[in-house]
């Protein structure tokens, strides 16, 4: 796997926003994404990107975050979304082959490409599903990018 230290721009987002049991977050997901799709349609507008999950803080047994899509600009998202934004600045990146449930492989290894750097992460972070459900029947096709904002 390659790690990147990269610089990043600023990106809007807009999905759904809530605190999930681990255990439930791909019922959540199916339901963020497709509620969100949903909406940005309902009002004309595109995705910038690929979907996109901004967890906040510690992972315990739950988790905070915003499950949606980025947007090309700041919309007025009014009740039905939560509105979020993907912090620019100095970030880390990898991109995760396979199924979700290996994604603590990327993870420990961006862990230790902090610690070795002898950097901080953030206390939000982001994947991206580039390819996935939906896109490409076999899980070892897969691919999520994971960008850790440095601190």
């Amino acid at each position: 796997m390659t790690i990147t230290r990269v610089h990043l721009e600023p990106q809007s987002v807009a999905g759904v926003r809530e605190v999930v049991p681990m255990g439930a977050l791909t019922a959540f997901f199916a339901r963020a994404f497709a509620t969100t799709a949903e909406e940005l349609g309902r009002h004309g507008i595109a995705p910038a990107g690929p979907p996109v999950a901004l967890y906040r803080g510690l992972v315990t047994e739950t988790v905070d975050v915003l499950a949606g899509f980025p947007l090309a600009h700041p919309w007025d998202l009014g009740a039905e979304l939560a509105a979020a934004t993907l912090r620019g600045g100095d970030a880390v990146m990898a991109i995760h082959r396979g199924p979700y449930d290996t994604l603590s492989v990327t993870y420990d290894e961006l862990t230790g490409w902090f610690s070795e750097h002898g950097l901080t992460p953030a206390p939000e972070m982001w994947e991206e599903y580039l390819l996935g459900p939906g896109m490409a029947e076999d899980p070892h096709s897969w691919k999520t990018r994971v960008v850790f904002p440095v601190a």
